[in-house]
């Protein structure tokens, strides 16, 4: 008996140190990261990145179109995406639970959620680019709504689970419609852990160059027009980057910085929201 309690301390002993080691080993790779962006991207974050467009070669410029695209496109592909996933969720959730339809919709959304995104941009390609003769803003969107949607099904569907069953029981027992059960005591109980899934799904699609490659490609001017090509941060800094040419280098650290801070920040606020929620 001695010898066992004693293997089974030896064996949990080990097991914490291999985690507290591979954690540490984990959190230094992340500092060094961080770091580098800091060192490399922060010197070169001035305020002609904010106002001045995506210089040529031999140019000085900024930023301001590819933050601006950016913005768009993911703001849209929320749009599009968001309620899709939250409707599914819900028909998940309150709906369907166990039905035939039900698991083959969680087979299908698990597939999604676990797609490479580059395979969802070549798909809207084929799709919209292909079909419309051109690259689009929209199609850019569109891509993104593909990698939303599925985040957005699995954290409604489990956040309106957590919502105790009696509430929806005394609801009916007063002689509520489940539609009403739904929008006024289960969206209610839940909104905070689904606006985190959102927030989340934000942060997910804010640094996604392959499917914008894809899509909505880029361009150097300053522009709202979704139909067309737009500029964007991560194709943006993929193409400087790659450029011969050092102040592109420096828009590109500078890019990479300004969207770890809003991924970072996005991720800071969705934990704070369900921290205060759940």
């Amino acid at each position: 008996m001695i010898d066992l309690y004693l293997k089974r301390r030896i064996v949990n002993a080990v097991s914490l140190t291999l985690a507290v080691l591979l954690t540490l080993f984990a959190l230094f790779w992340l500092a060094w990261i961080l770091w580098t962006l800091l060192r490399l991207g922060a010197p070169y974050l001035t305020w002609s990145v904010f106002t001045q467009n995506t210089p040529g070669p031999g140019d000085s410029g900024g930023l301001s179109n590819a933050i601006l695209g950016s913005a768009l496109i993911t703001l849209f592909g929320i749009v599009i995406g968001a309620p899709i996933g939250i409707l599914t969720g819900t028909y998940l959730s309150e709906f369907d639970r166990a039905s035939r339809l039900a698991h083959s919709v969680r087979f299908l959304n698990d597939v999604l959620l676990s797609a490479p995104s580059i395979v969802l941009g070549v798909f809207i390609y084929a799709l919209a680019v292909e079909t419309i003769g051109h690259f689009s803003g929209w199609a850019g969107s569109l891509a993104l709504a593909l990698i939303v949607i599925p985040i957005v099904v699995r954290t409604t569907e489990n956040m309106l689970l957590l919502v105790p069953d009696y509430m929806r029981e005394s609801a009916a027992a007063l002689g509520a419609p489940q539609w009403k059960t739904v929008v006024f005591i289960c969206y209610r109980a839940a909104r905070g852990g689904i606006l985190t899934g959102v927030l989340l799904a934000v942060a997910r699609i804010a640094g996604e160059t392959a499917p914008l490659l894809f899509t909505a490609l880029n361009n150097q001017f300053w522009s709202v027009n979704m139909g067309r090509p737009m500029a964007n941060l991560p194709v943006t800094i993929f193409n400087y980057a790659m450029g011969p040419y050092q102040d592109w280098h420096h828009l590109a650290w500078a890019g990479s910085l300004l969207i770890t801070a809003a991924i970072l920040a996005i991720s800071l606020v969705s934990r704070f929201l369900l921290r205060h929620k759940y």
